[in-house]
């Protein structure tokens, strides 16, 4: 069975495309020895969809970062995806007793705040950012106001996300639509709101989508492969110590004992005592 795949089709007749994704081993990989309760799973489950979702879509070198910033109980949400399909992520939330309860809306988690989505070209350096308010009850409508505000593109966004599996489905109107069918996209939207997004990861996509739009003809591309890689890489950090400078490591390293680097994005502390240091500092920086 085919899982932590991101699936590009097209309603070539209506001018609507799509992307479905479905990540398992690689979701559960990015929690790992995080322990992140069950709001807090739904919530980076849905932004790392989002983030598949919207990466899939880049073409050439580069990185989509995703990050939801708000004044609730939960105040960070960050998803970071490559041209690869590459994967990373992590939460900020605070644990207060009875802030984090069940049947609290995303909005309610969320409190005001603004979503951002960074275009990154790897090659060039150059950045391209976009700000939405949190408008909406959940994030399929912070979203798809995003998409209407940015992209001037009306959409249908499904997610879903628990401890096991992240699921995500896009439709997007393109503007020659309503020319081609006036009813296509109502109809379109209707038979994906039949689909049972948990259901993905027992199923093959192409299956999965000539199920739920049977009567609809679609060009269904090649399957693209994403994986979670955060990679423990101490080299990096020693790296970034020595950028730091002897004086200024050594000084830290006498008040506390050691040196500690931690890595939220990746979940990974790396740890230096005083004969780590002095190695550090006797090898050359790499290239």
């Amino acid at each position: 069975m085919q899982t932590d795949y991101v699936q590009r089709f097209l309603f070539e007749q209506l001018d609507i495309r799509g992307r479905l994704v479905c990540l398992t081993g690689a979701w559960q990989r990015m929690l790992e020895g995080r322990g992140y309760p069950e709001p807090i799973v739904s919530l980076l489950g849905h932004t790392t969809a989002l983030n598949v979702l919207l990466a899939a879509n880049q073409k050439g070198a580069g990185r989509v970062t995703l990050q939801v910033q708000g004044t609730g109980p939960v105040r960070l949400l960050v998803s970071d995806c490559t041209a690869e399909l590459r994967i990373r992520g992590m939460a900020q939330f605070q644990p207060e007793a009875g802030s984090l309860k069940s049947g609290l809306t995303e909005a309610s988690l969320l409190g005001d705040g603004r979503m951002s989505v960074t275009l990154e070209d790897l090659r060039s350096g150059q950045l391209y950012q976009s700000l939405v308010p949190l408008e909406g009850q959940s994030l399929e409508e912070i979203f798809e106001h995003y998409l209407s505000q940015s992209e001037q593109l009306e959409s249908f966004l499904r997610l879903f996300a628990d401890g096991g599996a992240v699921c995500g489905l896009l439709l997007e109107k393109l503007p020659g639509a309503d020319a081609k069918d006036p009813d296509g996209w109502d109809r379109v939207r209707h038979l994906a709101a039949t689909l049972v997004l948990d259901e993905t990861r027992d199923a093959q996509p192409y299956d999965l989508l000539t199920r739920v739009f049977p009567e609809e003809l679609m060009r269904v591309f090649r399957l693209h492969a994403v994986e979670y890689h955060c990679p423990y890489d101490p080299q990096k950090v020693a790296d970034m110590l020595r950028a730091l400078g002897r004086v200024e490591v050594e000084a830290i390293l006498r008040e506390t004992g050691e040196v500690v680097i931690r890595n939220e994005m990746c979940n990974h502390e790396y740890r230096f005592d005083a004969a780590a240091i002095e190695a550090i500092f006797a090898t050359p920086q790499r290239a």
